[in-house]
């Protein structure tokens, strides 16, 4: 499996509800808030996403073979920018890695691979991070990655349908130079 053939493509909300359905029903998707959905839940909260002007949800697939979904968000717009310090520039983004085995250093490449994405867009300044104080593994992940924490706050879910949670705020900064 080679990390130098990471791509991204959008999400296909009829297409992928099957496998997106399975992976949000695991016992580790507690925090994604979707276990209760039926696979007609799942498909159409994924059309609801594509419909957004101010948000995506794409599959990050390498070989052809999914390896995560990352949805990102507009926090102008989305109900969570109003819970911490937004500035301009601002993109959130949610991350959720596929179900079973990955291969050896999998994460760190999809990583610096969507961070080489997302500032490819010159207007994106920094990445939001909020997952769950609970996620034990998404904090951990926000600590290793993230260049700085922000405040833990009790938030909506940013889909119509989904719990609250509190959340860990961190902030990812553009990185300096060419």
């Amino acid at each position: 499996m080679g990390f130098e053939t990471l791509r991204r493509r959008p999400v296909d909300p009829a297409g992928d509800a099957a496998m997106l359905h399975g992976w949000v029903q695991e016992d580790r998707a507690e925090f994604w808030g979707m276990q209760e959905h039926t696979l007609e839940d799942v498909r159409d909260t994924y059309a609801w996403i594509v419909e957004q002007p101010h948000l995506t949800a794409d599959v990050v697939e390498v070989d052809d073979a999914p390896l995560a979904l990352v949805q990102t968000y507009d926090p102008v717009v989305d109900e969570i920018g109003n819970h911490y310090d937004r500035q301009p520039g601002d993109l959130g983004i949610h991350l959720f890695m596929r179900p079973g085995a990955r291969p050896s250093g999998s994460l760190e490449a999809l990583l610096r691979f969507l961070k080489r994405e997302l500032f490819a867009d010159a207007s994106v300044k920094r990445i939001i991070l909020e997952p769950d104080v609970r996620n034990e593994k998404s904090i951990a992940l926000v600590h290793r990655f993230g260049d700085e924490l922000g405040p833990v706050v009790e938030v909506p879910h940013p889909v119509p349908g989904l719990p609250p949670k509190t959340a860990q705020f961190a902030f990812i900064h553009r990185p300096e130079g060419p």
